[in-house]
Formats: C-alpha cells, structure tokens, sequence
C-alpha cells in the first residue's frame, strides 16, 4: 500500500511533536534533579523526606497516596531505596528516559567522589592523623541525628491506626536483635500479609462466626426447664413466624453476618465511610491517580519481558561465577556486586555486611579501609550504594585492571539489578495498584520498613566513633560529646530548620573542636 503525501507528512509532524514533548520532559527533568546529586546528604531516610518535598509538595509530579505507595515497593524490591524512589517519580513523570537521567544525576557526582576517595586511601598508612579520626566520627554522630528525625518524621506518615504502629515498632526491635541476609525481606513480608489479614477482617469475621456458633449450640443443649414444653413451644413458634419484631430482628442478624463477609471482598468502587476507624475501608482510601498525574510506565506485558530478561542474565551471571575455576578479578568482581546487588533488600544498611563478605573476606579490600570508606559514604551525597564504587577501586590493586575499571564494574554490578528489577515491577504496579489487597499489603510493607530505618539508627550508632585504636568502629556512647553532636543535628533539623548537609559539616566541625579541647 502506497501512502499519500499527506499521510506521511502528518506521520513526520506528529515524530517532531512527539521528540519534542520527549526534549521538554527530560529538560524539566534535568531543571527538578540537577542538583540533588551534590545536596542529599544523610542516607536514605534523609532522601525521602528530601524527595517527599520536593516532588510531592513542592512540584505536585505525585500525590501523597502514589509517594507512600512508592515507598513501599522501593523497600520490598531489592535495590539501593532511596535511588529507586527517585527513579521512580521521574520515571512516572516522564517516562524511561527522564528516570534514568534522573538516576544519572543522582548519582554520579557521589560516585565521582568516592573514587577519588579511593585513589587517595589506596596511598596512606595504616593509621591516619588523629583530627581525621575526629572529624569522621563528628560527621558520623550528627548522620545519626539527621537519619533519627527522618525516622520519626517517616513514622508519622506510615502510622495510620494501632496495627501500623505496632508493626513499626516490632520491624525496629527485629531488625536490631538479628541480622541475615533472609531476615529483612521476611519481616517486611510478614508486616504486609498482617495488614492483609487484618483489613479484610479475615481473623475478626473468623472469631465473631466462632463465637455465634457457640453460642447457638450451647442455647440447643439447654433445656428450658422454667416452662410446661408442650404448651409454651407452641407458642414460642407461633410468635416467631407471626411477630414481624422478631423477623426483622432474625432478618438483620442474617444481614449482618453477610455483610461482614461481603465488605472484605468489596471493590474499591463500592466502598463507602461504613468503617471509619479503617484507612482501607475508607472513601478516601479508592486508589484513583489525580487527573494531573499520567503514569508514564510500561505495559504489564513488557513488565513480564523484562523481569524474564533479567532472570536469565542473573543466571548466566551467576553460572560463570561458579563454573569458571579461576576467574579473573574483574569478572569475580561484577559477579559479586551484582549477586549483592540482587539479594540484598532494606537499602543501604543492609547492604554494609553484605559488601563486607563479598570484598573483605575474599582479600581483595582491607578491613580498615573498608570501614574508612564506610564511615566517609555517610558524609557523601546520593545514595550509599556509591560505597561500591570505592570498593570496586581498591578492590583492582595489584591487578592488571585500572581503578577505573574496578569503579564502573562496582557502579554497574550494584545498581543495575534493582533498577531492571524496578522497571519491571513498575509496568505490573500500574495495572495491579487498582487492587485493595495490594494497598492493604503495601501499607503493611511501609511500616515494616519504616520499623527497619530506625534500626538503621541503631547499628551507625554502634560503630560511628573511630580513632586509632578503633579502626572497626565503636558506639558514639563513648563519648558524652558526640551524644550533644547526635542531639544536635535532631532538634537543629527538628525545630529550627538546620538542613541536612549544614547539620553534617556542623558534626564535623564539632569533631574538630572536641579535639581540639579535648586531646591537643
């Protein structure tokens, strides 16, 4: 068939509209992001408060609903979190391409910085000046402060009745009294199928059919001894079928039993203010994306192409891994990153044991100077799975491999997985999030991983003082001066508005002081 002139003229003008709409996103995108990638400091909780004001009530690109729903899937989905929130909210704004410029911005510069760091501790000694000592654990000591206020301020978004507050503070204690590489994904699956089973009544509907079965047969087995039976039965019949009182009353017992079962199986649509007490049974709660928001995504078919893409390279992956007897450096090493990058769910605290046992313990990165880096990639900005990026650097010494190499196979190896596994997810997220068991789970997983970031709090508590004797980390306790540096930071960014990166240059420069006073 052979198009008309006309034709392929309006084909042509309507490619230059559609590149040009694709132009003007991805340069509101560069205008909304540039930025964030040299001013995020302070971790992944920090970051999604600073995403939350940013993009939800700053630029409006999503609503409250989308944003916690968001975080939900970014803390139950493998991957650096905080990174994938933000790829998320642009990827929705304006497609594929404005996600991973957003992503690029993010994370380069700190990136950039970390390898720069690496080149530099790859040239020092065993032991540093005691004021660097000093200033890591100021800077330390305040990021605990700054990842202490996102916590409370996370909780008090997550909390909406007593299940979620529970929930938060069991996903917190858990996660301080066990750490394993199972564990995180099994409590925020335990906290989702809890809100399941809480909000479609599946437990109450259970015990109310319990106890009004019980209840009718204990009234069968009692005899009714104070009557003369043949006399009064016949009239206890007669006056149930005849007496409408007593109809209505049956009728409405009848009622309510079918309707405790019909409202947990409710579409969104149906569902009215009958159980106020119930976020997910609210009005409010119907899952409907505000008309100025388009959710840019891919189909759920793609979605499913893409997951299956990404299975099969983790295989292969993971088959050269293990079939290859003696691999080189750089292959051994991107298989790593990238296995880590995989398994690991809860973010970046998570991911600091992880990347211990996959660099540390196969000799390729020393213990001081891994946990040198770890304490520096809180001070960094973007997110802290740039620490790949310095161990994939050092991790190269002594090997016919650049430092550079060893960085892009770090970079690569670590981020990738989450963000194809995202992509993906993302594409079926957009079809399901219709579904009310889908809010109920997510709203689940949301305080379970809200629970997890105060255990965040705790274990940088634990190691974030480091001197010459303590090159492993020690907790801040030891010292009443870096608990006023915590304290610090907390009530500066609580109640008179310290930002995030002043907060943590103030820590640093109380460091100083304290070392200052305290040992020159």
């Amino acid at each position: 068939m052979i198009s008309s002139p006309f034709s392929r003229y309006t084909a042509s003008l309507q490619a230059r509209v559609e590149s040009s709409a694709i132009w003007v996103s991805l340069r509101d995108v560069l205008i909304k992001n540039w930025h964030l990638g040299f001013t995020a400091f302070g971790g992944p909780p920090v970051h999604f408060q600073i995403l939350h004001k940013k993009f939800v009530d700053k630029h409006k690109w999503i609503d409250e609903q989308l944003y916690q729903e968001l975080f939900a899937l970014s803390q139950a989905l493998p991957g650096p979190a905080s990174t994938k929130m933000l790829f998320c909210i642009n990827y929705i704004h304006g497609g594929f391409l404005a996600g991973f410029l957003a992503f690029a911005l993010w994370c380069i510069p700190g990136a950039l910085g970390m390898f720069g760091l690496s080149l530099g501790v790859a040239r020092i000694g065993e032991t540093l000046p005691a004021p660097v000592y000093a200033l890591l654990s100021g800077l330390n000591a305040a990021t605990v402060g700054i990842i202490a206020l996102a916590a409370v301020q996370l909780g008090e978004k997550a909390i909406t009745d007593k299940l979620t507050r529970l929930l938060v503070f069991l996903g917190g204690v858990a996660g301080m009294l066990y750490t394993a590489l199972w564990y995180f994904p099994v409590l925020m699956c335990g906290a989702g199928i809890a809100t399941l089973v809480w909000d479609y009544k599946w437990l109450q509907n259970t015990y109310k059919r319990t106890i009004r079965r019980h209840q009718r047969n204990r009234s069968e087995e009692e005899p009714n001894e104070a009557i003369d039976p043949p006399v009064q039965l016949g009239m206890s019949q007669s006056a149930d079928l005849n007496d409408p009182g007593n109809a209505i009353h049956h009728r409405n017992v009848a009622a309510g039993e079918e309707d405790d079962i019909a409202l947990a199986n409710r579409e969104p649509a149906t569902i009215t203010a009958v159980d106020s007490t119930n976020p997910i049974l609210n009005v409010d709660s119907q899952r409907v994306v505000p008309p100025n928001i388009e959710l840019k995504l891919i189909s759920w078919k793609t979605g499913l192409y893409v997951l299956a893409g990404f299975i099969i390279s983790f295989i292969a992956v993971m088959l050269t891994r293990s079939l290859l007897k003696s691999r080189p450096r750089g292959v051994s090493l991107f298989a790593n990153l990238y296995l880590a990058g995989t398994i690991i769910f809860g973010g970046g605290p998570v991911v600091v044991p992880l990347l211990r046992e996959y660099v540390v313990a196969e000799g390729w990165v020393s213990p001081r100077n891994f946990l040198l880096g770890l304490a520096l990639i809180q001070s960094f900005p973007g997110p802290n799975f740039n620490f790949a990026v310095y161990l994939g650097s050092l991790a190269t010494v002594g090997t016919s491999l650049s430092p550079a190499s060893g960085a892009i196979l770090g970079f690569i190896g670590i981020f990738a997985p989450g963000l194809i596994i995202v992509t993906a997810v993302m594409g079926l997220w957009k079809t399901l999030r219709s579904r009310r068991w889908l809010l109920s789970i997510l709203r689940g997983v949301n305080a379970g991983a809200v629970g997890l970031v105060f255990t965040a709090v705790y274990k940088l508590w634990q190691i974030g003082f480091v001197d010459a004797d303590h090159q492993s980390g020690s907790p801040l306790g030891r010292d009443p001066w870096w608990v006023a540096i915590t304290a610090t930071s907390f009530v500066g960014g609580a109640w008179f508005g310290l930002s995030a990166p002043f907060a943590i240059l103030l820590g640093g420069v109380m460091g100083l002081t304290w070392y200052g006073v305290v040992k020159a």
